[in-house]
């Protein structure tokens, strides 16, 4: 069975007082869903904006992809393919065998 869909997420960012906010939105034509993020320049440190963009928008994005996983995870259980209980991690376990 072949599927095909876009999904289309936007990343919006603001900067104000030093601390940056990004919003990092899903729209996939049923739902949407906001990840949001933010970053704060060091008083220390040099102002350089697109650091900081990049830190609030890969936080964002993160926050984005922990909702998505949940939401498969409530799915899945739904449909008695996982225990209820939420996982607390994805992907191959930090021991997975692999050669070091």
């Amino acid at each position: 069975m072949t599927h095909a869909e876009e999904w289309k997420v936007g990343v919006y960012l603001t900067e104000e007082d030093g601390i940056t906010k990004a919003r990092a939105v899903l729209a996939n034509g049923k739902t949407q869903m906001v990840g949001r993020g933010k970053a704060r320049c060091n008083p220390q440190d040099v102002e350089i904006p697109a650091i900081g963009d990049e830190l609030a928008a890969s936080r964002a994005m993160r926050d984005l992809a922990g909702q998505l996983m949940h939401a498969a995870d409530r799915d899945l259980a739904a449909v008695g393919a996982v225990p209820d209980l939420p996982r607390t991690a994805y992907g191959w376990p930090d021991d997975a065998g692999l050669a070091r």
